[in-house]
């Protein structure tokens, strides 16, 4: 574990350097694209990684309430660190996954790279092309912060995406449904849903109820465009009564099989 300075000033906690800056970015996409939040507004983070959503709305917003969930253990010991730093006693983080049904499921842990950690290592298994792309927009996006990611050839990039994957370890952890922790936690009203949890999001989807859906006002998702997910996404968002509803790929994951879904009812 390492303490860091982001752009912005903030002393965080995080595993890699270079992926923290790189979840900055992505926070920055998914905030930009929300409506204004108010105090004691409701959040719930889906795949919350080291906690820099929930850190970055505990600074602007003190009456914030925040429900944030991440399986890794590795990672979950960062979020809580993080936790600590933002100084929000509504900010409250779960060691557990969410999917469409409670149980355990396995997970590959990368250690080179925790924030590829997944349910379904297929996603980077079966589609290399894919994963190369995104290896070189994550690195695109850090060489802001680093001059010398502009001297990498990006013949090299399977390489590196090697040594990201390499020696991953196989970890069983408790996923649940989120209709369930809504109705345990008497949550009525979400004002964003949050997911991003790499390759289980269509799950986190089929595991709230019609009801559920009813309570979120806005939900911003990363989704990989394997299996038809996207349009599986945007059907079950049209469903529910979400009708504004915007695709978008993230600055240098152009070729990538990664968007940005954002969803909101007004």
């Amino acid at each position: 574990m390492k303490k860091i300075r982001l752009n912005d000033g903030t002393a965080i906690y995080c595993i890699k350097r270079n992926e923290a800056f790189v979840l900055q970015q992505h926070i920055y996409g998914y905030l930009k694209n929300c409506a204004q939040f108010e105090e004691g507004d409701t959040i719930i983070d889906v795949g919350a990684n080291i906690g820099l959503l929930g850190l970055t709305l505990s600074k602007k917003y003190k009456n914030i309430k925040i429900h944030a969930f991440e399986p890794m253990p590795n990672i979950f010991s960062v979020l809580q660190k993080n936790v600590k730093v933002s100084s929000n006693i509504n900010y409250k983080v779960y060691p557990i996954g969410i999917s469409n049904k409670k149980k355990d499921l396995e997970f590959t842990y990368y250690p080179n790279s925790p924030a590829l950690s997944t349910s379904n290592p297929e996603i980077w298994n079966d589609h290399k092309k894919k994963f190369f792309s995104a290896v070189k927009g994550n690195l695109l996006n850090f060489k802001k912060k680093k001059w010398w990611i502009n001297l990498i050839p990006f013949f090299l990039v399977p390489l590196i995406a090697k040594f990201l994957t390499y020696n991953s370890i196989k970890i069983k952890r408790p996923v649940i449904r989120l209709a369930d922790f809504i109705k345990e936690n008497n949550i009525s009203n979400i004002k964003l849903l949050k997911i991003d949890c790499e390759g289980e999001e269509i799950n986190v989807l089929k595991g709230l109820n019609d009801e559920n859906f009813k309570t979120i006002d806005q939900i911003i998702m990363e989704v990989f465009d394997i299996n038809n997910n996207i349009n599986v996404a945007i059907e079950i968002l049209k469903k529910n009564k979400f009708r504004k509803i915007k695709v978008e790929e993230e600055k240098g994951f152009e070729e990538s099989n990664l968007v940005n879904i954002i969803a909101s009812k007004t």
